[in-house]
């Protein structure tokens, strides 16, 4: 790989990387680009953030034609990032694992001429164009892979996957040409109704409403003089000119951005203003402190059961728990007393497997009491081997451990494992059963019984303390962007946009073909406005007025249709014309 970041990636995120498929953009594709981008930096020079021009730079981003993965990510290495390829929208939390590696995720196609101004689809143009140029500011690229450390780790609950879906599916069908009207606005419904029934919002679906605002719909400085920093806006010609005005309203960013939703269908009716990339790791680290990363308990442990999905804890010793937690018990002071999981379980330390802890020999789940023995103020992981002895907990000793939730542990210990600092953090046993009452947790029949030592519950996450090591894959989204399937009336207007935009490289003007070119477009393409402009463009700098009249002919008669009368005249206005 030309780039040391992505050798960094765990193998259960390489499932979404692939090739950009360069060869597929058309002639058309980057002349959209190169609209898009032209007129961009020559409106966001004014309203952007002072990192964005120059960022542009520092991120190989080129004005003129679609950039090439592999030459961003040469010049990207220079700052500690790395750019990869994926298919559309992936899972917020793989999505922001990405980010925690440094690794920017760019969906490699392009939106249609059509959708120009915006789409909510993830496109090149917003994740190349919008998000790159920003991480070339040392503080922000901080906050963005910090960000992505945290949200990676936020529970989400099924109800996030469904949106998830519901959203992908929008984003695809609306870039498909061929789609029907009322496919749309069907999948517009699905993704509202779905919205609107989330019920409680996980910490995913709170961290992914700060993401939209900070690094999606970012503003930073005064609320009377703010600039442009979120990647949404830097990319959408639309709404980067619609936010600054009146019409949005502008408040302060801080924690309660978490409460509000947003909805992609639609522009935004409010955006937050940061007054500097400080600030957002503050407020970051002030929402990091209400997840369950930070503070573990039932609570946490809850969520984790509710996610229904891989997830792990961690006790008060270190040991860590990954799998899929399925029950909890607790005494009446509301304190986990017994947790579950079901099917393969992995136990590590310090995000590190275990020896012999891995999902195959924990392949039918895992328990373990938490909290202290009963009469014993002194917690197990705290006692010295003195204090063991003294409490029958050694080698080759058939023991009866009481918790004080009323868990009991009757077996010959076999060994136990400790951390580095000398605590006992697993004690496994013969012989055992596991009693909560009359509930059995544990039958001797079941093999050896490996007791996690923690007195309490620490950190509950999405996800596993060591993926690699447990062999995490993702399975890549099932439905896959629709390829648009070209007539042959298409091929042949892209072979135009093609010869159009070989004379402009190659600097070999043919005023014939353009006319050639033009005559072509009145009779065939009588629509199509991008190409006209690109044609105008080079017979104004060939000084021929003759055809520059005839090309600024066509167009005046295009900006009679005034959907696209104001592409025109912007594109116009790039060129000083």
């Amino acid at each position: 790989m030309s780039n040391k970041v992505l050798e960094k990636l765990p193998n259960h995120l390489k499932s979404f990387i692939l090739p950009q498929p360069y060869d597929e953009y058309t002639a058309q594709n980057q002349a959209v680009w190169r609209y898009v981008m032209r007129k961009n930096v020559a409106y966001l020079s004014k309203v952007a953030h002072q990192s964005y021009i120059k960022g542009l730079d520092k991120t190989g981003i080129s004005i003129d034609e679609i950039p090439r993965m592999a030459g961003m990510n040469r010049i990207l290495k220079d700052i500690g990032w790395a750019a990869v390829s994926v298919d559309g929208f992936i899972p917020p939390n793989a999505f922001m694992e990405f980010q925690a590696y440094n690794v920017l995720v760019i969906a490699a196609d392009i939106r249609t001429i059509d959708h120009l101004e915006y789409t909510p689809a993830p496109d090149i143009i917003h994740e190349a164009a919008g998000h790159a140029p920003i991480i070339a500011n040392p503080e922000y690229a901080e906050y963005l892979r910090r960000f992505g450390e945290i949200g990676s780790k936020a529970i989400s609950s099924g109800k996030d996957y469904e949106l998830y879906e519901a959203i992908r599916h929008l984003s695809i069908i609306k870039e498909d040409p061929s789609t029907k009207k009322a496919a749309i606005v069907e999948a517009e419904e699905r993704v509202h109704t779905i919205s609107q029934n989330m019920g409680t919002p996980s910490e995913m679906a709170l961290i992914r409403n700060m993401h939209w605002w900070t690094v999606e719909y970012g503003l930073i400085g005064s609320i009377e003089n703010p600039k442009i920093y979120g990647a949404g806006l830097l990319s959408s010609i639309g709404e980067s000119q619609w936010c600054m005005s009146d019409k949005v309203k502008k408040q302060p960013y801080g924690i309660e951005a978490a409460q509000v939703e947003f909805d992609i269908t639609k522009p935004q009716p409010q955006l937050f203003v940061t007054p500097n990339f400080a600030h957002l790791s503050y407020v970051l680290e002030e929402f990091a402190n209400t997840m369950a990363l930070r503070n573990g308990g039932l609570s946490g442990i809850e969520k984790l059961i509710e996610s229904k999905n891989l997830g792990t804890l961690e006790l008060s010793t270190g040991i860590q728990i990954s799998g899929q937690f399925t029950e909890v018990l607790q005494d009446d002071k509301q304190r986990p007393i017994y947790v579950k999981t079901t099917g393969p379980t992995a136990l590590a330390y310090k995000n590190k497997e275990l020896i012999g802890h891995d999902k195959t020999y924990h392949a039918d789940g895992f328990g373990s009491p938490i909290g202290k023995l009963k009469g014993i103020n002194l917690a197990i992981e705290d006692m010295s081997p003195t204090d063991l002895e003294v409490y029958g907990i050694y080698e080759g000793k058939i023991t009866t451990l009481t918790f004080e939730g009323g868990v009991t542990i009757t077996g010959e210990i076999i060994t136990g494992k400790r951390n580095l600092q000398g605590k006992i953090i697993l004690i496994s046993f013969k012989n055992c059963t596991v009693k909560q009452g009359d509930l059995l947790l544990f039958h001797p029949d079941w093999g050896i019984y490996d007791m996690a030592i923690g007195a309490s519950v620490i950190s509950a996450f999405a996800g596993l303390a060591d993926p690699n090591s447990f062999g995490l894959t993702y399975d890549p989204p099932k439905e896959k962007t629709h390829k648009i399937i070209y007539s042959q009336k298409d091929k042949s207007l892209y072979k135009l946009y093609e010869n159009v935009r070989s004379m402009r490289l190659n600097q070999e003007i043919d005023l014939k073909e353009i006319r050639a070119v033009l005559e072509t477009l009145q009779k065939e393409y009588p629509t199509d406005w991008l190409l006209p402009l690109e044609l105008y463009e080079l017979v104004v700098k060939q000084a021929n007025d003759e055809l520059s009249s005839s090309v600024k002919a066509h167009l005046d008669q295009l900006c009679l249709n005034k959907k696209v009368a104001h592409l025109i005249q912007d594109g116009l206005d790039v060129l000083g014309i």
